[in-house]
């Protein structure tokens, strides 16, 4: 299987939607915080998901991911689930690893799965936070801080 990285295009907006709807749910789920789900059509704006760059997983012609984030930090990663464990995430993050300046951020949320994935691309652990649920601020949640250095 390969996979292709490319920009986001206006055309993959269905796609990124059908994507994080799906794996959101995964990862609140891991997080004890299902009740705090919302669809990206709610949130994309007051999250900022277009300020910064996205870049885009296809396999086969078909989008199969999504990563948002500036050079010193990821800010959205999500996989279609039925490709979970298939390489696109590696690709993603590998792709804004080859594009990183310094080190790389990110925020992943207690019990998300993710955080063994990050380790594994030689992501750290740098600190534990409480605070408002980004995506759904009504809601409390915990994350861990996890950065790459080169």
């Amino acid at each position: 299987m390969t996979v292709e990285i490319r920009p986001y295009e206006s055309r993959d907006w269905e796609d990124i939607c059908r994507i994080h709807d799906a794996a959101r749910l995964d990862e609140l789920r891991g997080a004890g915080l299902l009740e705090a789900y919302l669809d990206l059509a709610a949130t994309y704006e007051n999250e900022g998901l277009f300020d910064d760059e996205v870049w885009i997983a296809e396999v086969d012609g078909r989008v199969a991911g999504f990563l948002a984030g500036s050079r010193g930090e990821i800010t959205w990663a999500y996989v279609d689930p039925q490709l979970y464990r298939r390489g696109v995430g590696r690709a993603l993050v590998e792709h804004m690893q080859s594009l990183a300046t310094g080190p790389i951020e990110l925020e992943v949320l207690d019990g998300n799965a993710a955080r063994g994935f990050y380790e594994s691309l030689g992501f750290v652990h740098e600190g534990t936070t409480t605070g408002k649920l980004a995506g759904n601020e009504e809601f409390s949640a915990t994350g861990h801080t996890m950065v790459w250095s080169a």
